[in-house]
């Protein structure tokens, strides 16, 4: 299935987006309850119809999505899954992982401040530590609330935190909760980032520089010796979310510290997820040993929440197990990523600040564009995501490849080749 072309067309759709646009008003009412912003995405579904742009979100895969995936029985080269090392199936960590379910069932029913403690727990919590060169670690069911509980408890209204103005959003709602004073720097700018800490700092009680890694919609790094000297001239605390990092930066998988040869200890707080490298699902911080047990008490997102299943901490487990065995996986999916980043600009096509880690985006500069772009490829046996306006500026408007250890150079070569093709024929 084709939808039309960008060429003569374009106009006469143009003049029906305008004729569907001032229908709506600015929110709509279900039994009393007032809905912002249901007719918006309305009108967006409509809008993309009316040029022939399927949705692209939701996809239900027919199994396990690796290198390639089965999406309605036919097979597609993905890039649309964070299984940076391609572990997800893996023998052994299925191995592990039934033999958490045999003894351990499915769940431990309950929080674990009050009975859901069990002692693969600790085991999972003190590797993290390890891995980061941390005191000691807590894990949570969910990377975006471990992000949000632990901003929100560690800072209060006086305090000040200071983020990229990337960062994610798990980010940004912990800071917004926590009541502190929030101020976003210039992404990756230390000179920005000393500009807002020399002109607000002294007023705040304490500070919280917050950094990521590697950004997930640009695919770079931050100068982390530089920011980690900043924190220290301006008294700040400082947390690293390696969500991205994890398994990816660094010859062992032990992530920015490790990339920028940076002592891990220099910063205060890591947080990383389980969801990615660690093939599993779930959040974690690694830091001080204090800082640590202080969460466990009061953190409301670890509190009041059950704790995490046992399937997941001995997925986990079993992928530290063999990061640590087989570090070739993180060279081999070094050398994709920065294949498919080098051929993408051979070809004439804009990756932004991507670094080729794992992250490659295929800058599109419209959102329009990149919805037409991502159909024109999965028509074509792709799958890749579009990141559109709002979650980024419309002029950042992307694809966005998410590179895997499993992908073969030949995928990567095909996946270039299609997208030139893709380019091409939207153009006509």
């Amino acid at each position: 299935m084709t939808g039309p072309k960008f060429g003569r067309r374009l106009g006469e759709r143009i003049k029906l987006l305008a004729s569907l646009s001032g229908a709506a008003p600015a929110e709509t009412s279900t039994r009393g309850w007032s809905l912002p912003g249901v007719e918006e995405m309305e009108f967006m579904a409509k809008r993309a119809a009316a040029l022939g742009v399927s949705d692209p979100f939701f996809r239900q895969h027919d199994g396990l999505a690796a290198a390639t995936t089965l999406i309605d029985g036919r097979e597609y080269i993905n890039f649309s899954s964070y299984d940076y090392l391609g572990l997800n199936g893996d023998p052994r960590v299925i191995g592990r992982v039934e033999e958490a379910l045999h003894r351990y069932g499915t769940t431990v029913s309950a929080s674990r401040m009050v009975s859901g403690e069990r002692p693969f727990h600790r085991e999972l919590e003190h590797a993290l530590a390890e891995w980061h060169g941390a005191e000691d670690c807590v894990v949570m069911v969910s990377g975006h609330a471990t992000n949000v509980t632990t901003l929100a408890q560690l800072m209060r209204p006086g305090d000040l935190i200071i983020h990229d103005a990337l960062a994610h959003n798990s980010l940004i709602q912990g800071a917004i909760l926590s009541g502190a004073r929030r101020i976003a720097f210039t992404h990756n700018d230390v000179a920005a980032a000393r500009e807002q800490l020399w002109m607000h700092r002294r007023a705040h009680k304490r500070a919280l520089l917050v950094l990521e890694g590697h950004y997930s919609m640009d695919g770079d790094i931050p100068d982390l010796a530089a920011f980690v000297d900043l924190a220290r001239e301006f008294d700040c605390m400082t947390l690293v979310d390696e969500a991205h990092s994890t398994g990816v930066l660094g010859a062992r998988g032990h992530g920015i510290a490790e990339e920028a040869g940076v002592a891990p200890e220099s910063i205060d707080l890591w947080m990383g997820t389980l969801s990615k490298s660690l093939i599993s699902c779930g959040g974690y911080i690694a830091g001080r040993a204090d800082i640590i047990t202080y969460l466990k008490r009061t953190a409301a997102g670890f509190v009041y929440s059950v704790g995490l299943p046992p399937t997941n901490a001995a997925a986990s487990m079993a992928a530290l197990d063999i990061i640590r065995e087989e570090p070739w996986r993180i060279a081999r999916l070094r050398e994709n990523s920065t294949q498919l980043l080098r051929l993408f600009c051979e070809a004439g096509f804009d990756t932004g600040t991507s670094e080729g880690y794992g992250i490659v985006p295929l800058v599109t500069g419209s959102s329009l564009l990149a919805g037409r772009l991502s159909q024109a490829l999965f028509e074509r046996g792709l799958n890749v995501q579009p990141i559109i306006h709002p979650a980024v500026p419309e002029k950042a408007a992307r694809l966005r490849f998410f590179v895997s250890a499993s992908h073969t150079p030949e995928q990567i070569e095909q996946t270039v080749s299609l997208v030139g093709q893709a380019m091409r024929a939207l153009s006509e």
